[in-house]
């Protein structure tokens, strides 16, 4: 059983959060300008300094400054904000198998306080990157995530365009959304 720990103090850190049975909901529901929109909000107070988009999971680096912020409520924040937008989508497709699997995935104690979807794994992974070296595998891990056989997203991992990959390897910016690089960092 996973242990919910609440990360408070300032760093980056390494985030996963994954779709209820790996459904692929981001493909499904084009969910990306969601996404994006969510990451110019994350930048408003911290930064993110990495990310990759896939279709039932998201891998982001999340800068979190001094000046205040819980990563977990950045992430919870995050999560709803989506799930209430995929299922919209869902609902606009007319997907009722889909609904139907999310439905069923609330639990009891969900049930009373009346919620009605379960869209995401309700933990998500938190690492705190306490070095460069950390950073950078965390980063090559994320970046090459597209071209793995199970995927296969893009026929290199710099093309593939929900990715901070070409920023990283190109030095392209993102037209969608600030990458702030782990090295220009700025605390406080």
């Amino acid at each position: 059983m996973a242990i919910k720990q609440t990360h408070s103090e300032p760093g980056t850190y390494f985030c996963t959060f994954t779709c209820i049975n790996w459904l692929p909901l981001i493909e499904e529901t084009n969910l990306y300008d969601k996404i994006y929109d969510w990451f110019r909000i994350v930048n408003k107070k911290h930064q993110v300094t990495g990310f990759v988009i896939m279709p039932n999971h998201l891998h982001v680096l999340i800068h979190i400054r001094e000046t205040g912020g819980i990563i977990n409520k950045v992430l919870a924040n995050g999560k709803r904000f989506m799930a209430y937008e995929i299922v919209k989508r869902l609902e606009a497709k007319n997907r009722a198998d889909l609904l139907t699997i999310l439905k069923e995935g609330v639990s009891p104690k969900e049930l009373v306080r009346k919620k009605k979807h379960r869209v995401f794994v309700p933990s998500s992974d938190i690492k705190l990157c306490d070095t460069e070296k950390f950073v950078i595998q965390k980063l090559e891990y994320m970046h090459a995530n597209p071209i793995r056989s199970k995927w296969n997203l893009a026929p290199d991992f710099v093309e593939y365009p929900h990715s901070s990959a070409s920023f990283y390897e190109l030095n392209v910016a993102n037209p969608k959304v600030l990458v702030t690089h782990y090295k220009d960092l700025t605390m406080g």
